[in-house]
């Protein structure tokens, strides 16, 4: 026997040599095979860091024994507390009373009178876990048994009950939860609600995730009184500098339900396809090119504006838009020239057909940058574009713009003054086929249309630093005129005004431009200023002057801001457009207030005034309130409402909103909408939930 007032380092060996321990005590006692360690005793075994005030450690059968306030620390995430450990090298395989183990990322503790693991699986009898304090939790989910994988980080529950304070509220036979963020799969946080006109709603989402370049979500629903549906959506990374995302979506109406409702439609589908790479040659072909080369699709197709509206449970998502638009763009960039190939597809869900819709399938597109010669004061860029202009009906064509500017420019008085002359050249050319069905009486000869038209440009720039700020000061007057026209064909036709005519007027004009900058220390933008005014001089009366326009933008502080925009037309003396937006965004405020007017001057169409507001405040780091608002002062129509309340604390969140809508709706042989009024219940147990996460519980109340 011996005892050691300092260090001891134990190697096992033997058949388990590969297993290293080392046992660090005041005092050490030895005796044949038997090691025993006192006051203040450190063990580290792999990847293991544990303290107790006694250890005996067996060399002949591998088994370490551990007495009295045991610590263990894994990985140095996982803090373990008892009273006696046991660690058995031979077999590897562990043994903790009692248990308590916390994780330090997400707080979450588990507690029993036992627990033992073999290798990576740990197994854990009956006990209780939360990510509450664990001197008085507020919920806590009580278990049967429980298995966690350290290296998977996956935690099984059998037979949970779940506790608020003392009352059980739910019941189920299993429960998983990974204490990381790997992706894995799994089911989701449901959404739960009940509506008046719908019944119960319950919605379960489903990941998958079986590689790390892709994963699917499928997100069955039904809605008892109304019908149900399968919405998925399938995510993936095909390369480093490409992703995609394909949804596609099917919900089945009752009968009753759509009849009594009058839809257009007893079923509602549809797909969307988003896919960008922002490098395909060197992706796909491997060619390494000194160019910039992208590709972005953006596909949608659906029956009606309900396929969106079922897919979202919160009432502020509610699709409100008639038309569809679905893009392929591609291109390729260098320093001198530009190549592109568009596609779009227009489709309006108001419609029965869309065979009349004209589509740009496909338009290409090619400029060359700014050149210069003559020593930089000329100066002159192309830019072409031809479209296909297609349709399942009626006429069709193909049609190419032409603009070629050319601008000669120089500063003068020691560059207090810059002139420019730019003399803009301008082809479009249309070549018709297909057969006209309706009869338009116009002439669809193939035509081209020549213009050339002249800007006489002066401006000034000036800048000066102030104390606190720097003051940037631009005047600008441009004189824009007549050249030269020809045209034939299509363009020549005395009633060209269709789908095909896209030909705007120049009009003989003098435009006045003034631009205010002011900038602090820190270089940012505290105030912009703009001042805009047509001048139409062959005009008479009030139609010489264009709307004027004001634009500014002020940052008060760094947490109040106002935009406002303002056009006035002065042949009606009246404002023809006005935007105002005020916001405060602050620790405890953030406050947004805005109004759009427009006044078209014309019986035939609708005015827009339009106002929005939200409000949240932040009582203390608890208690959070918000309120939203939304109306259509034309159409005297309340949009959205809302307000609620939500509450935080570190193991759980509860928030409680109230909102009506107003949302569109695909009638037989209309369009029309729905007033909804909604409950939200936000219910989230950390960490088992994810902080903001949408409603767990809505309640509808009615349509209108």
């Amino acid at each position: 026997m011996f005892r050691l007032f300092f260090l001891f380092v134990l190697v096992v060996s033997g058949s388990f040599a590969k297993d290293k321990i080392e046992i660090y005590a005041s005092f050490v006692d030895s005796k044949e095979s038997v090691v025993k360690a006192y006051d203040g005793v450190t063990v580290v075994y792999k990847e293991y860091f544990l303290t107790s005030k006694e250890a005996v450690y067996d060399r002949d059968s591998g088994v370490l024994e551990l007495f009295g306030n045991v610590r263990a620390n894994y990985e140095n995430r996982y803090k373990i507390l008892g009273n006696y450990a046991k660690l058995n090298i031979v077999d590897k395989e562990k043994a903790f009373k009692p248990f308590y183990m916390i994780d330090k990322t997400s707080q979450l503790w588990i507690s029993s009178s036992n627990a033992s693991a073999k290798d990576d699986d740990m197994r854990i009898d009956g006990g209780s876990m939360s990510g509450c304090n664990p001197n008085d939790p507020l919920w806590t989910i009580d278990f049967e048994s429980s298995t966690y994988n350290t290296e998977s980080k996956w935690l099984n529950i059998y037979n949970a009950r779940l506790y608020i304070y003392d009352i059980p509220v739910f019941y189920t036979p299993y429960f998983g939860y990974s204490l990381d963020k790997t992706r894995r799969s799994g089911l989701l946080m449901p959404t739960m609600g009940y509506s008046s006109d719908e019944g119960l709603f319950y919605e379960q989402p489903i990941y998958i995730a079986e590689d790390n370049w892709w994963d699917l979500e499928l997100n069955p629903q039904v809605r008892t009184n109304r019908g149900s549906g399968l919405y998925t959506k399938f995510r993936f990374k095909d390369s480093k500098v490409s992703n995609g995302e394909f949804r596609v979506g099917y919900f089945k109406e009752k009968e009753a339900y759509a009849d009594e409702n009058n839809l257009a439609n007893d079923s509602h589908y549809g797909f969307d396809f988003k896919y960008q790479n922002s490098d395909y040659i060197d992706d796909w072909f491997g060619v390494n090119v000194d160019a910039q080369t992208e590709l972005y699709v953006d596909v949608t197709n659906m029956n009606d504006v309900d396929y969106i509206n079922l897919s979202k449970s919160d009432s502020s998502e509610y699709e409100t838009a008639s038309q569809l638009l679905s893009n392929i763009n591609i291109f390729y960039n260098d320093n001198e020239n530009y190549y592109g190939a568009y596609f779009k597809y227009y489709k309006n869900l108001e419609l029965e057909s869309n065979e009349n819709t004209l589509q740009k399938l496909p338009t290409f597109h090619y400029h060359h940058y700014l050149d210069s010669f003559f020593n930089e004061h000329l100066f002159y860029n192309i830019d072409i574009q031809s479209t296909n202009i297609y349709r399942e009906i009626n006429k069709k064509a193909l049609q190419t713009d032409v603009n070629l500017p050319v601008t000669i420019q120089s500063s003068f008085f020691d560059e207090y003054l810059n002139l420019s002359y730019n003399a803009n050249f301008y082809i479009q050319n249309s070549q018709f086929f297909g057969t006209e069905e309706t009869a338009s009486g116009l002439s669809y000869d193939n035509g081209t249309f020549l213009r050339q038209h002249n800007t006489l440009s002066a401006s000034t720039h000036l800048t000066k630093a102030l104390e606190d700020y720097t003051h940037s000061v631009v005047f600008s007057v441009d004189f824009i005129f007549d050249g030269f026209e020809n045209k034939n064909g299509f363009y020549d036709f005395e009633e060209t005004q269709n789908e095909f005519y896209n030909i705007n007027d120049i009009t003989n004009v003098l435009k006045f431009n003034f631009y205010q900058y002011l900038f602090d220390k820190q270089g940012s933008q505290k105030l912009y200023h703009k001042l805009s005014q047509y001048y139409y001089y062959e005009k008479n009366g009030d139609e010489k002057f264009g709307d004027i326009e004001n634009e500014l933008e002020y940052h008060i502080t760094d947490a109040i801001s106002i935009y406002n925009n303002t056009f006035y037309n002065y042949e009606q003396s009246d404002i023809s457009k006005l935007y105002n937006e005020i916001s405060f965004d602050s620790d405890v405020f953030d406050i947004s207030l805005s109004h759009l007017y427009r006044d078209f001057f014309d019986d035939k169409l609708t005015n827009t005034n339009y106002l929005t507001s939200s409000v949240r405040y932040r009582y203390n780091e608890r208690y959070s309130y918000m309120a939203r608002y939304d109306y259509d002062l034309e159409l005297n129509l309340r949009k959205n409402a809302e307000i609620g309340f939500l509450y935080q604390k570190r193991c759980w969140e509860f928030g409680v909103r109230y909102a009506q809508t107003n949302r569109p709706i695909l009638e037989a042989g209309q369009t029309s909408s729905i007033d909804d009024r909604y409950i939200y219940f936000t219910i989230v147990f950390k960490p088992f939930m994810e902080s903001g996460s949408k409603p767990m519980f809505i309640h509808h109340l009615s349509q209108e």
